[in-house]
This record gives C-alpha cells, sequence and structure tokens, in this order.
C-alpha cells in the first residue's frame, strides 16, 4: 500500500479509535457485507455497469462494502482517511481471501492519491456528511466525479437530512444485538449548532458485567438539493433513490457523469 500524507482531523482520529469495534454496528458483518454488495451489484446493473466495472470505496472504512463486492467477483480498491479502519480492512480481507488493494486516502484529495480514474465510485455509511462546511462539501464532490471516468457512475448513502432538520432530534434510536454472552446496546445523541451536530456514539456490552465505550464526532446535515447542485455542477446527472423504493436504510443518491 502507497504512503500518502494526510492531515489529522476529526473524523479520521474518530475511526482509527473505533476501528476495532466498528464491527459491532452490525448483527452479523459478513452477512451485511454480503447483502450490501448484492444490493449494490443490483444497482450498478440499473446503470449498465456489469463485473469489468473498476470500483473506488472512497470510504471504505474495515471493508464492509469493498469486501463484499470483491467477494461477488468485482476489481475493487479501498481507500479511506483512517489508517486504523485500513488496517483492519486489509486483515479482513486476507481472512477472507479476498484481494484488494487499499489506500489511505482523504476523498477530498483522491487525484493526489490516484492516478487512474474509475468506472464506478461508492461513499457508502453517511460517510459524506463529515464534510464539516458547504466548501469541504464541494471540494469532495469535486475531487470524487473528477476520479470517474466519462460516463462513470457515483453513488453514496447519506441519512435522510431532509427529514431531520424538520426537528433536529436529540438521539438516534438505538440498535439492540444479541450476544454469546449477552447483549450490545448502540446509540447516538445528538447536538445541534445550526445544521452542524456533535455527536457521542455509545456501544454498551452486557455480558455480565457492562463495558460502555464512548466515541466522539460531527456531522454536517447535508440537504438533498445541495448535494444534487454541486453534483449536477461537475457535470452529472443525478437521481435519488429512498428507502421506500429501494428497501436500503438510507437515501441513496446515483450520479452518472454525462460531460
Amino acid at each position: 500500500m502507497g504512503e500518502q500524507p494526510i492531515v489529522a482531523n476529526v473524523a479520521q482520529t474518530f475511526y482509527d479509535q473505533m476501528a476495532d469495534q466498528y464491527d459491532k454496528f452490525y448483527q452479523d458483518w459478513d452477512g451485511a457485507g454480503r447483502e450490501e454488495a448484492a444490493f449494490l451489484q443490483k444497482l450498478f446493473q440499473e446503470y449498465g455497469f456489469d463485473f469489468s466495472a473498476k470500483i473506488l470505496d472512497c470510504a471504505c472504512g474495515i471493508g464492509t462494502q469493498a469486501i463484499g463486492l470483491a467477494r461477488l467477483g468485482y476489481s475493487v480498491t479501498g481507500s479511506d482517511i483512517s489508517r486504523g479502519e485500513l488496517q483492519e480492512a486489509e486483515k479482513r480481507a486476507a481472512e477472507r481471501g479476498v484481494s484488494l488493494d487499499f489506500r489511505q486516502a482523504d476523498f477530498r484529495d483522491l487525484q493526489g492519491v490516484f492516478s487512474d480514474k474509475f468506472d464506478v465510485i461508492i461513499c457508502m455509511d453517511n460517510a459524506l456528511p463529515h464534510m464539516l462546511t458547504r466548501e469541504d462539501l464541494e471540494l469532495a464532490v469535486q475531487s470524487i466525479t473528477g476520479q470517474l471516468r466519462m460516463g462513470g457512475l457515483f453513488v453514496a448513502s447519506i441519512r435522510d437530512y431532509d427529514r431531520m432538520l424538520q426537528d433536529r432530534p436529540k438521539f438516534s434510536a438505538p440498535y439492540v444485538h444479541k450476544t454469546e454472552n449477552g447483549q450490545r446496546v448502540l446509540f447516538q445523541t445528538w447536538d445541534w449548532q445550526g445544521d452542524n451536530y456533535q455527536f457521542i456514539q455509545y456501544i454498551i456490552d452486557d455480558a455480565g458485567e457492562a463495558k460502555v465505550s464512548k466515541f466522539q464526532c460531527e456531522y454536517r446535515a447535508a440537504r438533498r438539493d445541495e448535494l444534487t447542485a454541486l453534483l449536477e455542477a461537475c457535470g452529472c446527472a443525478v437521481q435519488w433513490r429512498l428507502p421506500e423504493e429501494t428497501g436500503f436504510y438510507q437515501p441513496i443518491v446515483a450520479a452518472k457523469k454525462t460531460c
């Protein structure tokens, strides 16, 4: 893996610290990776891409989608700002016998890491809202679309901030997973300041004696119209696919590079 100098930021620290616990968000991490890969494969096919597509997961984390897609037979590169999560992803890929190229990269500056362009770039699980200003979000969109081939497809999922901004909730609904010796509870508390919110992620493992892990970070609520305008300014035709249509847990934006 090539080494790239990346300036540390809040999101990088957050994911470095949480890398070895990120799979706790899932009852079955392997199963979730397979399900999301199958969902993405169907989406790629709808937009005319088959197994020959060269894919970049530009916020790959511990490899949930990237490894799932590689297991289906796609050529996948994974990048992330967090070195800790990349190390976890490399370990998990090796354990599952799949070959991926992993690079450390800030998706605001993919051109500083990659010389090749890609047919499909994905950015899943609400990664784009780590851009805490419109200017940073614009940089990210320009960087990502700049790394697409003409006719290429960008796919991202984000929370439904159009709805959330109506009442700015103070916490997320908890996830409760059964474990071998008890249960695990995950939830966030949210402290809003305008369109930005500081959040604390709690992971409570209750197996006899309860153990609490706590991680802090920040998001900026990106509206669909804002992201659409930025993508269109970069020459993309944009479609939003909402959960009631797709069955996926977050809204999906699909942007095809047309000019």
